[in-house]
């Protein structure tokens, strides 16, 4: 079983040895890691070659998760208080493939309380929450993040694990990754 390894581990100060370890996890368990930054098998089709950079990359990795089995999302919040924009629309493709989704998460505060913090959200009268723009802040806790993200992953028969880590450690611990790795190996082999 194929499963691509979504997520910003690609902006880790080493995210090939990030890789390597995340591979190594996922084939204890039985499965064959894709990096996002893998080469295609047979390499990038010549009709890439005239496309710029970011769009080969992002046509490769579009590759790489419609030729794996299911996906697992690293949503640790990343430059934000939600998880990597990429990652997310990477989660979402492999969902519209009808294939299994899975995350984790290395933040287990819920996506509410993390909003909140972060843009000085207030209680208004009604009980709901806004930030400083007035905008309402999503609260459906105790979800791990925006509910199309979590419903997706519930949808598709996959699990969130989250570890309550300090930011510090937040891009160098692989604990949530490996117990997520393990409950997907589990799911897909039934």
């Amino acid at each position: 079983m194929r499963v691509y390894l979504a997520g910003p581990d690609v902006f880790v100060p080493n995210p090939l040895a990030r890789g390597a370890a995340l591979k190594a996890i996922c084939a204890r368990h039985g499965l064959t890691g894709v990096f996002p930054l893998d080469d295609l098998a047979g390499g990038d089709p010549p009709a890439w070659d005239a496309l710029p950079e970011a769009f080969r990359i992002a046509r490769r990795n579009e590759a790489h998760i419609a030729g794996c089995d299911a996906l697992v999302a690293n949503l640790t919040p990343f430059r934000g208080p939600s998880a990597d924009a990429g990652t997310v629309f990477e989660l979402g493709f492999m969902r519209a493939l009808g294939r299994p989704v899975f995350g984790w998460s290395n933040a287990a505060a819920p996506f509410a309380a993390r909003t909140r913090a972060a843009f000085a959200a207030s209680q208004a009268a009604d009980g709901t929450w806004r930030d400083a723009e007035g905008m309402l802040v999503e609260d459906f806790a105790p979800l791990g993040d925006n509910l199309m993200i979590d419903g997706a992953i519930a949808a598709s028969g996959g699990v969130l694990v989250t570890s309550d880590l300090p930011r510090s450690q937040a891009w160098t611990s692989l604990d949530a990754f490996a117990a997520c790795i393990e409950a997907a190996a589990r799911r897909l082999k039934a």
